[in-house]
């Protein structure tokens, strides 16, 4: 006779504000997890990039050569590259051990929004107010993109990128999917600039932040299956999340909160008092209810449970 399955915990949100941090680097452009939830990184308006461990609140080094603000970063898949972008106009790749550039791609006619690896880091994808997403090989040496998507008719604000497709929004109101093993591009239009794109973890929806609201579109159809409204999104590129077992929406806000709905009912579900001034970055981690967020500095939030090292259970 098989033993019933236990019964999945129901899904935790973070609740409470364990860490934050100073970073020394002005406004916190955006706050980045690496791709297993260890490190942070942290894009500053002093043209530095900082490698965190969050958890552990320490800064492990800073990256220095950006001309301007550092708007965005990634890293990849196995910890040993980073790649950032700034209003420079160039998209950066740097060594994470020795904290050189590698290289620096020039290209954008503008100040590049965003960036991302493929899953193998061999490619670097770039979004730029130029209204250009660009590819480049880090492998190569060759200085021009290997592909240039030009359909956006306005800035791109945010990139995506899975294993055959990379996901786009634009200030012109498009969300589109490329689809590198068709060779195909879907476009849904939602009307309202678009602030932040990502996939669900499923892969089988796409999630899309404008100036109006956040809505949950059906990635083959375009279908809109839910739309997340309350917080304040009038000027700023703020970002949308989902939890790491795709439950929640979360947004940033102007208003200093940070919002959580129910992915399915579309309810308020949780109001993050983070400050009184704007949250313009989130990021959540892969595996656990686990939260960054940027404003001066960043901040770690975690579940009601969470019991810090060193903190005695209670």
């Amino acid at each position: 006779m098989a033993f019933p399955r236990p019964k999945p915990a129901r899904p935790e949100l973070p609740r409470r504000r364990v860490r934050t941090l100073e970073c020394g680097q002005g406004a916190v452009r955006a706050v980045r997890f690496n791709v297993d939830g260890n490190y942070c990184l942290t894009c500053g308006g002093d043209k530095t990039l900082k490698l965190w461990n969050p958890h552990k609140g320490t800064a492990l080094r800073t990256y220095q050569g950006h001309g301007y603000e550092v708007l965005d970063a990634a890293g990849s898949f196995d910890n040993s590259q980073l790649c950032s972008c700034g209003a420079d106009k160039t998209v950066a790749l740097w060594d994470v051990a020795t904290g050189q550039v590698v290289r620096k791609y020039r290209g954008h006619a503008g100040k590049v929004n965003c960036v991302q690896f493929n899953e193998e880091a061999t490619l670097i994808v770039s979004g730029s107010i130029d209204s250009t997403v660009r590819c480049w090989d880090c492998r190569s040496r060759r200085p021009d993109p290997v592909q240039v998507l030009d359909e956006a008719k306005d800035g791109v604000s945010s990139v995506k990128v899975s294993d055959h497709e990379i996901l786009s929004g634009s200030v012109d109101g498009r969300v589109r999917r490329y689809d590198l093993r068709a060779g195909q591009l879907c476009s849904d239009y939602i009307g309202s600039p678009i602030t932040s794109v990502c996939f669900s973890k499923d892969g089988q929806c796409t999630l899309a932040a404008s100036l109006d609201s956040t809505r949950l579109l059906d990635k083959e159809t375009g279908e809109l299956l839910g739309e997340y409204t309350g917080h304040h999104s009038t000027a700023y590129r703020l970002d949308c999340v989902l939890s790491e077992q795709d439950t929640h929406v979360g947004s940033a806000s102007e208003d200093g909160n940070i919002y959580f709905w129910d992915l399915v009912e579309g309810s308020l579900a949780l109001s993050l008092e983070v400050g009184r001034s704007v949250v313009q970055s989130l990021s959540f981690h892969p595996s656990l209810p686990c939260l960054l967020a940027a404003t001066q500095g960043h901040e770690l939030w975690r579940e009601e449970t969470f019991q810090p090292e060193g903190d005695a259970a209670t």
